[in-house]
């Protein structure tokens, strides 16, 4: 069923009337009290654990009497976008319960189409999610460089694409996908990122579920790295991606943005370890948008100030930025990884003449996956239109890094 909007739905425009008319913070009314800590919020994604007691919840209600929505999962965890809270300061928001009509008019559209399941707010393309493998779209490509399970396109907020498929310069090359390059399983070196060579592979196995909400949409599908080298195909590593796709925000500057995460959890098939020797590059990549190819045409930045491509490869970083011109129009995205994970702030791989970046923890020295120990991986997507700014990007890697805390108050 299509959702019901305000002006279409008479009751639903009474229960938001009676919300926007009630006493702000009412003796008897549930809240939940948001502290900003050490960081500066804005247009912050806010989560915590809602308490069983507070069930039925949909909106908040700001000091000034502005609602906001408010989406609770299915295991209670709820999420809202905070406009904005200085740094040492905290604000009260008042719970509310509303219509599910009310609920529905904004936010993350996820659909299933064909092989794809496409995240959109309103009638903006956000991003595609490629599931069973694409079509190949050109002649020079054979059947072994097929591929599902990856990102793309990425969109900017102004409709511009940042991601490429399939260049024709890194035929293997899917968005952002994940990958791992010099491996080690049970004494053979299947290759999972190098797709031509046939050494190994990454399947897409299962789409295990999908949503739309009023603050995020998002999906959770499962993948397989498959070995190719020995005298039959053997899974050698089960992933798990979770992916969610927040309502289209703000950078601290005023720029509209969009924000997705990634959570990637690799564990071993079976009883054996993958073991990733030292390497340049593997684990988390991302391809950028053809017209970005060539030296002059791709602008890199990172969390130490490093703009040159050469100078910022194999270094530390707790973000990188990617951008160059598509249709006339200055775009890019920033990459930012979580400092709980392996290695953080993870080692980076800037190539230098191609738009492609990679996390690399591999960088740093040998390392295994083994059995009964997930690989976990957390990192965060900042697509933006224009020129990237430094400042801009450490306060969104700040936010991610150091979520707001927050107390709910019962009734």
């Amino acid at each position: 069923m299509r959702p019901t909007s305000n002006l279409r739905n008479p009751f639903a425009f009474i229960v938001a009337a009676m919300v926007l008319s009630a006493p702000l913070h009412s003796m008897n009314a549930a809240s939940l009290t948001v502290e900003a800590g050490s960081v500066s919020r804005r247009a912050s994604i806010v989560t915590a654990t809602l308490p069983a007691t507070l069930g039925g919840i949909q909106y908040l209600r700001t000091a000034n009497g502005k609602i906001i929505p408010i989406q609770v999962s299915a295991d209670g965890e709820a999420a809202f976008i905070l406009e904005e809270l200085s740094s040492g300061k905290s604000a009260r928001l008042e719970l509310l319960p509303a219509s599910s009509e009310a609920q529905a008019v904004a936010g993350i559209q996820t659909t299933r189409e064909g092989k794809k399941l496409k995240l959109k707010s309103a009638d903006r393309s956000i991003l595609e999610y490629q599931a069973d493998p694409s079509e190949l779209p050109r002649p020079d490509l054979t059947q072994i460089y097929q591929r599902g399970g990856y990102l793309h396109p990425i969109f900017s907020p102004a409709g511009r694409p940042v991601t490429d498929d399939y260049p024709s310069n890194h035929k293997h090359h899917h968005g952002i996908w994940f990958p791992w390059t010099k491996t080690e399983f049970e004494g053979r070196h299947p290759d999972f990122w190098n797709m031509g060579d046939g050494l190994g592979r990454v399947e897409f196995v299962a789409m295990d579920r999908h949503w739309s909400g009023s603050v995020h949409g998002g999906f959770r599908a499962r993948h397989r790295f498959i070995d190719l080298t020995g005298e039959t195909p053997k899974a050698a590593l089960n992933e798990e991606w979770e992916v969610r796709v927040y309502k289209p925000g703000r950078l601290s500057g005023g720029r509209p943005c969009h924000v997705f995460d990634l959570i990637s959890s690799q564990q071993c098939a079976g009883t054996s370890a993958l073991k990733l020797p030292q390497y340049h590059y593997g684990g988390l990549g991302f391809r950028g948008h053809w017209d970005w190819n060539g030296e002059a045409n791709t602008t890199f930045l990172t969390s130490e100030g490093e703009t040159n491509r050469v100078k910022g490869n194999e270094t530390g970083g707790r973000w990188c930025h990617i951008g160059g011109v598509v249709d006339g129009m200055r775009t890019g995205i920033a990459v930012l990884g979580h400092p709980g994970n392996f290695r953080a702030p993870q080692p980076m791989r800037l190539h230098p003449g191609e738009p492609f970046f990679c996390f690399a923890p591999q960088q740093l020295g040998e390392f295994e996956i083994t059995p009964g120990k997930p690989y976990v991986s957390r990192y965060r997507f900042v697509v933006f239109d224009g020129l990237a700014d430094r400042a801009e990007i450490d306060q969104a890697w700040e936010d991610y890094a150091q979520p707001a805390k927050v107390t709910f108050i019962d009734r």
